[in-house]
C-alpha cells in the first residue's frame, strides 16, 4: 500500500533485541537455538537483523524459552520522514 502522501516516505524499521534479552537470562545463543529447535546461523541471521521474516512459531518458541512477550524481542523505529 503506497503512503498516504506519496511526496513523502518514512524510514522506519523493525529491531531484533535477542542479544539484550539473551543477556538479560544469562543465555547464550546455541543455548537458545538448541531449545527452540532452530540452527545457530539461522537464529544468529535473527539476531543480527538480516531475517526478512519471522514464523508466528518460531516467535512463539523464542518467547516461550525467553519467557517474554512479542514487544520484548521486537521494536519499531520510526524515521524521520524524506522528502521525494
Amino acid at each position: 500500500m503506497p503512503p498516504a502522501n506519496s511526496d513523502e516516505t518514512t524510514n522506519g524499521s523493525i529491531t531484533v533485541k535477542l542479544d539484550d534479552l539473551l543477556h538479560d537470562r544469562r543465555m547464550t545463543l546455541t543455548e537458545l537455538a538448541e531449545r527452540v529447535g532452530l540452527t545457530l546461523a539461522n537464529l544468529s541471521i535473527l539476531k543480527t537483523g538480516k531475517a526478512k521474516a519471522i514464523r508466528f512459531s518460531t516467535l512463539e518458541a523464542i518467547c516461550r524459552e525467553l519467557e517474554c512477550q512479542p514487544g520484548d524481542l521486537l521494536a519499531y523505529e520510526n524515521g524521520q520522514p524524506n522528502d521525494a
